[in-house]
């Protein structure tokens, strides 16, 4: 019964992410489109905001599909990666884009631009249904999937975008400050590097094969240390293959003993693994407290002490 409903589970959040990456991207091309024609530096840096959105749904799409993709001979570890590869792409993209705002903004500073505060306005309360729709779809699918939290994440800092936009607008309107589009600009711009940064960030710690933030190697090998049986242990290793998706090898210092009684070993060091670090992918290579070369010895098996 709750294999069928992982899976339900799993369907209701590819369909809600679909959807909100057809009304975002839609929306994204509309405030485009409202931002050039308005004269609105603030609502084309929403449209790039919306931008931000759109990529972040699409990674987790691709991150859902990717973990259920079967690896092969050539591709060993499965096709992960290539959501890291996407993000870090991304990330470069959006940087690019808010140094673009940046001098926008800058030019608009000695050189106001009249701006259609009209248009502006609804364009921008468009933008604003839109994330709110964003917001109930994947709310409850959010609760139960990293991928899509960080997507609704995403979609709620791009519906608090639309809101100072639509403020903006109202101010223009009514005040005829035209400075504040430029100011809007720069904040929502400051909000695409922040993003941009972070996701350029991970995904070249990922790529360099850091330790996954939040990991620790010294506290892995504390709580390792307190197993029964384990003596020692050297050459640990965690790394992400993907965002949140973790693996570690190492090599493990026991008692002299059957491999029957070290497979059990085994099953406690995953079992802690799992649960306590949230790392699924182990190779835990074990080594004999005393070696003579003839009772024991080291090989590419998990186990490599064995009586003869």
């Amino acid at each position: 019964m709750s294999h069928g409903h992982n899976h339900n589970n799993r369907a209701d959040s590819l369909k809600g992410l679909k959807w909100t990456l057809v009304l975002t991207a839609l929306l994204m091309l509309v405030e485009f489109a409202g931002g050039w024609l308005s004269g609105s530096l603030a609502l084309v840096s929403d449209a790039g905001h919306m931008l931000t959105d759109v990529l972040a749904l699409g990674l987790s799409l691709l991150a859902i599909r990717f973990a259920t993709t079967p690896a092969n001979a050539k591709k060993t570890y499965g096709f992960y990666r290539l959501e890291i590869l996407a993000a870090l792409l991304n990330g470069v993209t959006l940087i690019v884009l808010s140094g673009y705002i940046f001098y926008e903004a800058w030019q608009r500073f000695s050189s106001p631009t009249e701006i259609k505060s009209g248009l502006m306005i609804v364009v921008a309360l468009a933008g604003l249904a839109v994330n709110i729709a964003g917001f109930f779809i994947l709310r409850s699918s959010s609760r139960e999937n990293l991928n899509v939290r960080g997507a609704f994440l995403h979609v709620v800092g791009d519906l608090l975008s639309s809101v100072a936009v639509i403020i903006g607008g109202l101010i223009i309107r009514f005040t005829g400050w035209l400075m504040i589009d430029p100011i809007l600009s720069i904040l929502i711009g400051l909000m695409i590097l922040k993003g941009a940064y972070g996701l350029v960030k991970e995904s070249a710690d990922i790529l360099l094969e850091a330790a996954p933030a939040g990991i620790e190697s010294r506290e892995i090998e504390k709580a390792l240390s307190g197993i029964k049986g384990i003596k020692a242990l050297h050459h640990l290793h965690v790394w992400s293959l993907s965002s949140g998706i973790h693996a570690l090898s190492a090599h493990v210092q026991i008692e002299d003993q059957m491999t029957s009684q070290s497979d059990a070993l085994l099953a406690d060091i995953q079992e802690l693994l799992e649960h306590e670090f949230g790392i699924l992918h182990t190779t835990i290579q074990f080594e004999c407290a005393e070696c003579n070369g003839v009772n024991c010895h080291i090989t590419e098996t998990t186990n490599s002490c064995d009586h003869k």
